[in-house]
């Protein structure tokens, strides 16, 4: 089965539906370099409007822009400054309901998902904990956070080999943050951005399922 993910990035949740056994191909408006599979330079709610081409897909993935609503706002704001990115998510989802397709939303803690399932690194035995949300026109099943087995997470955000106020620290090494993340592929400018693949994984199996129309 084909997925179509958008707002792809660097493709961790690519790499995840790919795992899940979906033949993936990314669509960003920006020129991505290290997506892992097929990808197109375009404009994702032009995409969704596009019949003919979404005839060839069985679900979709979208991961809207998340700055207007990502912890590191506040501090953007406080050191004045401003983020060009809007908030594309009703938007997105208006396109996605009339597709009739089966789709994911994913996005940050805060952001306005309607009835998300939370993922969280320690679920996963990761060293990063990056919880996000995921909506979706299925019915999903997530993982219980496991924060304590777990212990201080990893940072991969900011600057490399960070100091944390309250303990812990960001990556030291872009190896550290590789493997905290679960991805391979990716550098740090990537990382920071990314979705564990895992994440996706597991959700993807399902979505599989449900197409199949065995769960």
């Amino acid at each position: 089965m084909r997925l179509l993910d958008l707002y792809c990035k660097a493709g961790g949740a690519g790499y995840g539906y790919h795992l899940a056994g979906f033949e993936v191909v990314g669509v960003d408006i920006a020129n991505i370099k290290r997506y892992p599979f097929e990808f197109l330079k375009r404009n994702a709610l032009e995409v969704l409007a596009d019949k003919e081409f979404l005839a060839s897909f069985d679900a979709i993935h979208a991961s809207p822009p998340c700055q207007t609503h990502s912890a590191t706002k506040h501090l953007r704001n406080a050191q004045g400054k401003q983020t060009s990115k809007v908030d594309l998510i009703p938007q997105t989802r208006k396109a996605l309901r009339k597709t009739g397709l089966p789709y994911i939303i994913e996005n940050v803690p805060g952001a306005p998902l309607i009835d998300p399932v939370v993922m969280c690194g320690s679920s996963f035995g990761l060293g990063v904990r990056r919880h996000r949300l995921f909506e979706s026109n299925l019915p999903l099943t997530g993982l219980p956070c496991d924060h304590k087995k777990q212990g201080k997470p990893i940072g991969v955000y900011g600057s490399m080999r960070d100091e944390i106020p309250n303990g812990g620290h960001t990556a030291k090494s872009l190896e550290e943050a590789r493997e905290a993340m679960g991805i391979d592929w990716m550098l740090w400018g990537d990382l920071v951005e990314a979705i564990p693949p895992a994440y996706t994984e597991h959700l993807g199996i399902q979505l599989y399922k449900h197409i199949l129309g065995t769960i």
